[in-house]
């Protein structure tokens, strides 16, 4: 595993190590030893699967409090962009954000204390998350993807949300 520091305090792209054979390839999604050498200390406690049928599918921009919860973000199938939102008040870069593109091989680490959202680059694209904390629906909050205080340069083109995400409020710190 590859650890690149993003411009964000915490925040980590990985970039797996494969070893490969003619059957295909192999790579760690995790190590514990190898993130805690790069001062990385997550328990995780959830996984889960996200399936998104079309291509400019946008889920976000999401995150839980007060149990804040970390998250590695690997897409499984296809590709996304990512996007994360610096929300811990006490933080250097406290509501800066930071975007990468997400592919099978690559992913983003998010500490707590960050919101975060994607959207699909290609149709049928499976993104896998580990979660630090269990999903608590009383505690789900979010804003939208394209609150002007971010200016996020998300992908053009058509992006398909759920009503939930589209009725979501701006930011109020």
């Amino acid at each position: 595993m590859i650890f690149t520091r993003a411009p964000l305090d915490g925040v980590f792209v990985i970039d797996l190590e494969r070893h490969e054979d003619s059957r295909g390839y192999f790579a760690r999604t995790w190590c514990d030893r190898e993130a805690r050498a790069q001062q990385i200390h997550v328990d995780w406690v959830q996984s889960n699967l996200s399936h998104n049928r079309l291509r400019g599918t946008l889920r976000g921009m999401h995150y839980q409090f007060p149990d804040w919860e970390a998250k590695l973000v690997q897409v499984v199938r296809g590709s996304i962009f990512d996007a994360i939102v610096d929300l811990r008040p006490d933080s250097k870069t406290y509501l800066d954000h930071f975007v990468v593109e997400l592919r099978t091989g690559r992913e983003l680490l998010i500490p707590e204390g960050f919101a975060h959202g994607f959207m699909t680059l290609e149709d049928e694209t499976d993104v896998s998350y580990q979660m630090s904390a269990y999903y608590d629906p009383a505690q789900a909050r979010g804003f939208r993807w394209d609150d002007p205080r971010f200016s996020i340069p998300w992908p053009t083109g058509a992006k398909t949300l759920s009503d939930r995400d589209r009725r979501l409020p701006f930011f109020e710190p």
